[in-house]
């Protein structure tokens, strides 16, 4: 069974989880954007889990049961975003590289030298500048429908711009959040891939129970926006990558996918007819198969 417990990185105290093999090559997965690490499928942890590795996930600063911070923003979120698509520099309490420090600490929290990466969305993105800033860390990395984050990719599609910017949300209690929410996994779900409406309802029910911390996904926001483009970091990852990504992504478009494989000449690159910005599970033993050839190039990197 998988085991919780917080460690403490830093001044922040850190909600993990761990399964499988405890002496197996460590494997952390890095959520995205405003998502608690209960949005990995079980699914998919367990695949790895039951490959002899040794599987971690953890809730980001600001979010499900890891520290939540104090800071107030500044700026109206229309005008920040303005000034990310300009290259200008924004005011924000943390951003990404704070974040990558973060899962650093986490892995010296768990007494790990090093470890593979799994990153999905805001997480790919944490995972490049982990791999880059501190290459010693990251023995592979596998990175899901993410970006350089840099202001010349397309945007998303401008409906998704103003959900993400928390514009004209009503009401906090349960049914006004999972409305919402259900809206938006309707705007970014897959295609191709369509999951049980039920399936999605129950599982931000579940979520809103374990957390809800709007004020984090708006910090978390502002810290994607202040980091800026992470082009030059990216152009440094030497480890073996790999790139999957929806052809259907609304959220992140497609060709934030041909700019890594542009930028990392050495990762493979896997373009998914009918995904979009989620984990679907019939994709899931796909995404898996990936990551396993992609950890087993490290053994070749000297890891």
């Amino acid at each position: 069974m998988p085991e919780s417990v917080h460690v403490q990185a830093g001044a922040l105290s850190f909600c993990v989880e761990s399964r499988g093999n405890p002496d197996g090559e460590p494997v952390i997965f890095v959520m995205g954007l405003g998502a608690q690490m209960t949005l990995w499928p079980e699914a998919l942890l367990d695949q790895y889990a039951n490959e002899g590795f040794r599987v971690i996930r953890f809730d980001n600063r600001d979010i499900g049961l890891s520290s939540h911070l104090e800071d107030r923003l500044v700026g109206h979120p229309v005008a920040v975003m303005a000034r990310h698509r300009m290259g200008l520099p924004i005011d924000a309490p943390y951003t990404l590289h704070d974040m990558a420090d973060d899962v650093c600490q986490v892995m010296d929290a768990l007494g790990l030298a090093s470890a593979h990466l799994v990153g999905v969305s805001m997480g790919g993105m944490i995972s490049q500048l982990v791999a880059a800033n501190h290459p010693e860390r990251v023995r592979s990395a596998t990175l899901i429908m993410t970006s350089t984050n840099s202001p010349r990719l397309p945007m998303p599609r401008s409906t998704l711009i103003w959900r993400l910017a928390g514009v004209g949300a009503k009401g906090h209690d349960e049914a006004s959040v999972v409305a919402r929410s259900l809206d938006f996994w309707k705007a970014i779900q897959s295609p191709g891939f369509p999951p049980r409406e039920q399936d999605v309802r129950d599982r931000i029910v579940r979520d809103y129970r374990r957390s809800y911390h709007p004020a984090g996904i708006l910090r978390q926001t502002r810290a994607i926006l202040a980091t800026g483009s992470l082009s030059s970091a990216t152009r440094r990852i030497r480890v073996p990558v790999s790139v999957i990504h929806g052809k259907a992504d609304p959220l992140v478009r497609p060709v934030a996918a041909e700019q890594l494989a542009y930028l990392m000449p050495h990762a493979r690159i896997e373009m998914i007819e009918g995904m979009g910005h989620d984990l679907p599970e019939p994709l899931l033993p796909h995404f898996a198969a990936i990551g396993f050839e992609t950890m087993a190039q490290s053994l070749f990197h000297g890891h």
